[in-house]
């Protein structure tokens, strides 16, 4: 289970996005949620695809644990495939049964949602593959610093933030050890209708819940032990610093932009 979480997970390397500075890769990921809304046409995906090829190509990463970030969503994927198949009714109809039917139209929305939400997934993935929990939490708060002269909490909700996306990996991994030892024990997660699927869940979380408070009662008085007391006169060992990098991914994200509208 923990294998197709990939959200949160750090790869380390010494790739063109690995060596981007995080604020930048904080604002196009943001710019990249955008870009995405804007294509309607299957050219306009077409340039979405190629760029997330190209992106992944910068990473160096494995492709295969790229999409290994999608697996998680393949319910949400499949929802969202059906829903515009049979709901959007444009164009000329291909299949009817009663009350359903299939058109071209739906044919192209599912198609191009579907592709969008890959993509969207994908692209957003790049980010905490490539950029450790901590740049993450001091990038937060570079970006958020303005918001301090109105009594904005910006470094402990980057703070926060952080340690959600560091612990989601580590919870997982708990989960799975947890529903081991019970299907040891004789528990069947598998077998049965959703009703009693949900009731088999009980052993499962709640051993889960447990652990999760206790690890965040530890993490509380380790950060206390060490007279951790916010973000105020801290130093920090790393300085970010802008490169030619950031200038190369600008430059890509807007001729990006530029081809979803015109496209």
């Amino acid at each position: 289970m923990s294998k197709d979480i990939m959200m949160g997970q750090f790869v380390p390397g010494d790739s063109f996005l690995h060596r981007m500075d995080t604020r930048f890769k904080l604002a196009l990921a943001i710019w990249f949620i955008v870009a995405v809304f804007l294509g309607k046409t299957w050219l306009a995906y077409g340039a979405l695809t190629a760029f997330v090829v190209l992106a992944i190509a910068a990473s160096r990463l494995p492709v295969g644990l790229v999409f290994r970030s999608v697996k998680p969503l393949l319910f949400i994927l499949v929802f969202t495939l059906g829903f515009n198949l049979f709901l959007v009714n444009e164009g000329e109809i291909l299949w009817q049964w009663h009350f359903l039917r299939i058109t071209q139209g739906g044919i192209r929305q599912a198609i191009l949602m579907s592709v969008r939400l890959v993509m969207l997934v994908m692209g957003t993935s790049l980010l905490t593959l490539t950029t450790s929990p901590l740049d993450l939490t001091d990038g937060l708060e570079s970006l958020m610093k303005p918001l301090k002269w109105v009594h904005f909490p910006a470094h402990e909700l980057a703070m926060m933030m952080s340690i959600a996306l560091r612990f989601i990996p580590t919870l997982m991994e708990e989960a799975d050890r947890i529903m081991k030892a019970q299907m040891a024990r004789g528990a069947d997660f598998e077998s049965g209708n959703l009703l009693r699927r949900a009731k088999a869940m009980v052993p499962l979380l709640v051993p889960l819940f447990v652990a999760a408070f206790r690890r965040a009662e530890d993490l509380a008085m380790a950060m206390e032990a060490r007279c951790y007391q916010g973000g105020e006169g801290r130093t920090r060992m790393r300085q970010f610093h802008a490169t030619w990098r950031d200038a190369v991914g600008c430059i890509c994200m807007a001729a990006l932009t530029c081809a979803m509208i015109f496209l």
